[in-house]
């Protein structure tokens, strides 16, 4: 390895990463290995709810209603199955009562009831030959699914006579859990493989490919114990663990392909090791921290919504952001220090070309050179491929309009699993929907007469199947409501309203599965607003910081937001209407899930920010240098566009492992990311920015007075350093971006 005195240029953090390269990756493998140990079993502590609003009325029902009644929130249902004999036979009704006391039983079970003990119709099979146990585990999610392992064994299959089988919200969330966690293992598999074939094909060098793979592990595993540090002290979701996947290997890839590929660069330059590595960790080193925190600004942005599933995928989000680029610029600098030019050992691509043509991998060739040509095709005609671009990307993105938000469900499942099959059973054989049902909780004394007269109002709204009650106690007392339809379908959220609506001569409150769907849809239109205040807000600061002008902050955010048109089309199009079902093996259950998009959006923003803080600091770094702006241009995508595209592709074959997922929102996710990446590569930051770079000429680069002294001050570029060998002239180097074939 061949070192160099520290040139004066030599910040104090180049001269740190480098010193003692050797005790650095020490020091990171040690760490690892401890949260290997601290991230084991993580998914067994995270829960697979968050949907309501902690501070809704439907939160506040049902814990009330958990208080004063606790047989009147059954999260967990047995479904009896008595073979031939009917349910009211005398010896099945004694053994079923005996399991129901066994049940009550239970430590963590409450309100345990049965169609043996209130012989109420909608617990009782319309064939005669099945009956229903109800109960409620109490807790939290993770408290539920501990219980419900626990007795699992004890009460499903045969019990005695009687066979048993387990359904309801807890039962239908703990199979949820199971099966992503299964999914992501096998997503896992498939990605890792697919990943470094790819970038042995973008690197060509093995040795090169192998150490973003490198960093994208250490990014997980670091996620994964700070998750299971925060599940000791709030609810986390397990579908968070999918982000931290993607994302791990994601920006990892994203981050070591940057450096790594500068690093050749300017090894290709001239450059010794220590030079070469000091001006990629100035240059693309601290472009990679500032793309660290824009994505982290947009995931943070979940923050503001009450729900904790929300809330978990800022909590991942932002620990595998930071962790992936603190290894990008310890981890790897090491690495690099240490391998010097061996960086380029094991150069398949050059036995390949070989092999094929005889020709010679050295030769010199032309950096860039097809996508140079296509920016300069895209800036002769602007006007057209600006406004060619920016309607095709507002048509894919129309059937948005036609959203409809819904919740989760046992429809998430594949069509095989055994809690759905069984709540297909429940919605099939059973009157009404006993898992849908509505409560009404009242406050206040009332008298009898008040109380029938409540009751027949609500009887007499559409929709309204049946309307039992009251229950009373003291001056609480409920009501029961089963909906005709399903238990969150439009119709029966419609009655939550109608419901709510209805007046009383005492305080009433409405929970339910279709009562926490309405307040979880409010609760978020009431924080969006604040959320996408926090993502543009934080991404005007930042670009402005990067770039100093005013206009490309606003085309950033305008840009960043066409580029999702078409992900948000086909969730749509694809998910809520049905559309390639079949092949992508899901079913469509006529909505959203009304908390995805919002994940989708801030996740998607944060990844385009992350490639359009790449273009953006090498356009600025040749403007700042030559103060012309088609070369400029010309000149970032250039150097940019296969590493943009090359990281883009890969990120997708991520995603698409995650959408391999048999939970339909896990699908959706990783398919709808994997489209939002490739439409912001391929088709944003190749022909939409330079089209509308050309049309704002120099007035891309205008800033006021005062904001171009703050800037002058304050801002970051790559430019800020004396170019680099490999940042002047465009000589032919060998092998010079790897990634720009």
């Amino acid at each position: 390895m061949s070192e160099v005195n520290t040139p004066s240029q030599l910040g104090g953090w180049t001269r740190f990463v480098t010193a003692r390269p050797r005790l650095s990756l020490l020091v990171t493998l040690v760490i690892t290995a401890l949260a290997v140990f601290a991230g084991s079993g993580v998914a067994d502590h995270m829960g697979s709810g968050g949907w309501e609003d902690p501070g809704a009325e439907s939160t506040y029902a049902t814990k009330a209603l958990e208080r004063e009644f606790p047989a009147s929130q059954p999260n967990l249902l047995l479904l009896v199955d008595s073979g031939s004999r009917s349910v009211d036979d005398p010896a099945v009704a004694a053994e079923a009562q005996r399991l129901t006391d066994r049940l009550a039983a239970e430590k963590g079970i409450i309100g345990v009831g049965s169609y043996w003990q209130t012989k109420a119709p909608a617990l009782r099979a319309e064939d005669g030959h099945e009956a229903l146990i109800a109960a409620r585990i109490e807790g939290g999610d993770k408290d539920a699914m501990a219980v419900l392992n626990r007795i699992t064994p004890e009460y499903g299959g045969a019990q005695g006579s009687l066979k048993v089988a387990f359904a309801g919200p807890v039962a239908v969330g703990h199979e949820i859990q199971e099966t992503i966690k299964t999914d992501l293992l096998r997503a896992e598999m498939i990605a890792l493989p697919v990943t470094l074939v790819l970038l042995v094909m973008v690197f060509g060098s093995a040795i090169a490919a192998l150490l973003p793979l490198g960093v994208g592990i250490v990014a997980i595993l670091g996620t994964n114990a700070v998750l299971r540090g925060l599940t000791e002290f709030t609810d986390v979701s397990v579908f968070a663990q999918n982000l931290t996947t993607a994302l791990g290997l994601g920006l990892a890839i994203d981050y070591a392909l940057f450096i790594v590929r500068r690093f050749r660069e300017e090894l290709a330059a001239g450059a010794e090791t220590r030079e070469a590595l000091g001006v990629t960790l100035r240059t693309a080193g601290r472009t990679v921290l500032f793309s660290a925190l824009t994505v982290a600004v947009s995931l943070a942005a979940m923050m503001v919504f009450p729900q904790y599933f929300l809330k978990s995928f800022a909590y991942a989000g932002i620990a595998v952001v930071l962790l992936a680029a603190a290894a990008a610029l310890i981890l790897l600098p090491a690495a690099l220090m240490l391998l010097g030019h061996r960086v380029n050992a094991l150069d398949l691509r050059k036995l390949l070309r070989r092999r094929r043509d005889g020709s010679d991998a050295s030769a010199p060739r032309e950096e860039g050179a097809g996508w140079a040509r296509m920016t300069k095709l895209v800036m002769r005609r602007a006007p057209f491929f600006a406004l060619g671009t920016t309607a095709v990307l507002v048509l894919l993105g129309l059937p948005f309009l036609g959203a409809k938000f819904g919740t989760v469900d046992y429809r998430q499942l594949p069509s095989d699993a055994e809690s759905r099959v069984i709540q297909e059973h429940l919605r099939d054989s059973f009157a009404g929907n006993p898992g849908g049902a509505l409560q009404i909780l009242t406050e206040g004394a009332a008298t009898p007469a008040e109380y029938a007269d409540y009751r027949g109002r609500i009887a007499a709204l559409p929709d309204v199947l049946t309307a039992d009650g009251p229950v009373t106690s003291g001056t609480h007392a409920y009501f029961t409501v089963l909906p005709k339809g399903e238990a969150v379908d439009q119709d029966t959220q419609q009655l939550v309203r109608d419901i709510r609506a209805v007046p009383a001569p005492f305080d009433t409150s409405v929970t339910g599965s279709a009562a926490v769907l309405v307040d979880s849809k409010d609760a978020i239109a009431g924080a969006l607003p604040w959320a996408l205040a926090v993502i543009v807000v934080a991404t005007l600061v930042l670009v402005f910081l990067l770039t100093g002008s005013v206009l490309v902050p606003i085309q950033a955010v305008v840009l960043n937001a066409l580029s999702l048109t078409a992900m948000f089309g086909a969730m749509v199009w694809v998910f809520q209407e049905g559309h390639l079902s079949g092949l992508l093996g899901f079913t469509s259950t006529g909505d959203i899930e009304t908390t995805v998009p919002v994940v989708m959006f801030c996740v998607a923003f944060g990844l385009s920010m992350d490639y359009g803080v790449f273009l953006l600091s090498r356009i600025k770094e040749e403007y700042d240098r030559g103060g012309d702006l088609d070369r400029a241009v010309v000149f970032g995508v250039s150097r940019t566009g296969g590493l943009i595209t090359a990281a883009a592709v890969i990120l997708a074959v991520v995603m698409v492992a995650i959408g391999t997922s048999g939970v339909t929102n896990t699908k959706m996710l990783g398919l709808g990311l994997a489209l939002a990446v490739l439409m912001d590569a391929m088709v944003v930051r190749s022909l939409l920015v330079p089209a509308v770079m050309r049309l704002t000429g120099k007035a891309t680069w205008w800033a006021p007075a005062p904001l171009r002294r703050f800037h002058e001050r304050f801002g970051l570029s790559e430019g800020e350093s004396a170019p680099a060998a490999a940042d002047r002239e465009d000589p032919p180097v060998r092998d010079r971006d790897p990634a720009g074939v």
